[in-house]
């Protein structure tokens, strides 16, 4: 199949972990896949495995969603806002400012900024946009405050855009995952302490992976253009909910 045939889906984040292994399954699914993050030789190498391409885009960056929407031309058909990101896990009354200023920016400005841009093409592609929740957005927790309250921003576009597009042919979903072990998130929130990060996970057998997450993505980009899946909560099996986690000895 050539490039021209395929329809056409923009992944953020698709360095690592969700992203990357939502960009394979798109391309598996049959997509041209525009693999977009910071970290180019990581999307290079992943383009050139999927049959893709790559475009370096840091998604809080004007700039760089420009350069991203001139790489994708009129023609969109499915948008996968999966850029984001949690830092730190301090009670509000020890708050580090700063990392919820990026958190917010991350996780709603920059999809609020993509999907503006990426708009008529998706439009005229009568496309999807998925944004990439978590559970976070739906129930709070201790020491999550900053990511909490950007999820929940973020699920206010999600509910925003459905209702301002619901006369158009673009479909509005959100993924809402709870416990996943992928590459990069619990050591980005613990800024490297790999210790930290593997606590997350101690004693769980199964949580979720990013390729079940991916599975997610494709089969909501796959469904017939007049089925709309408003919003797909998902957990692993022994997190029953957000405080309820089965870990083994």
């Amino acid at each position: 199949m050539t490039s021209s045939a395929r329809p056409l889906a923009v992944v953020t984040g698709a360095s690592s972990g969700i992203g990357a292994a939502s960009a394979r399954h798109l391309a598996r699914a049959g997509f041209e896949v525009i693999c977009a993050a910071r970290r180019l030789d990581r999307i290079e190498a992943l383009a050139k495995e999927i049959d893709g391409r790559a475009v370096q885009c840091d998604v809080t960056s004007a700039e760089d969603v420009a350069a991203l929407t001139a790489a994708v031309g009129g023609n969109l058909q499915v948008l996968l806002n999966n850029a984001g990101g949690a830092f730190g896990l301090e009670p509000v009354a020890e708050a580090d400012l700063d990392a919820w200023r990026q958190m917010y920016e991350v996780n709603v400005i920059a999809v609020a900024a993509v999907t503006k841009s990426l708009l008529p093409a998706l439009i005229a592609g009568q496309g999807t946009i998925i944004v990439m929740g978590s559970t976070a957005g739906q129930v709070a927790y201790e020491g999550g405050g900053g990511y909490v309250a950007a999820k929940h921003g973020a699920k206010a576009v999600v509910d925003t855009l459905r209702l301002e597009l619901y006369d158009q042919p673009v479909r509005v979903t959100e993924i809402a995952p709870g416990m996943v072990q992928s590459e990069g998130f619990a050591l980005t929130r613990f800024k490297g302490d790999q210790a930290k990060a593997d606590a997350v996970y101690a004693g769980v057998r199964e949580p979720l992976t990013a390729d079940d997450i991916a599975d997610i993505v494709t089969y909501v980009a796959t469904r017939p253009a007049h089925v709309n899946l408003d919003r797909i909560t998902v957990r692993p099996r022994a997190q029953a909910a957000q405080h309820k986690l089965h870990r083994h000895p």
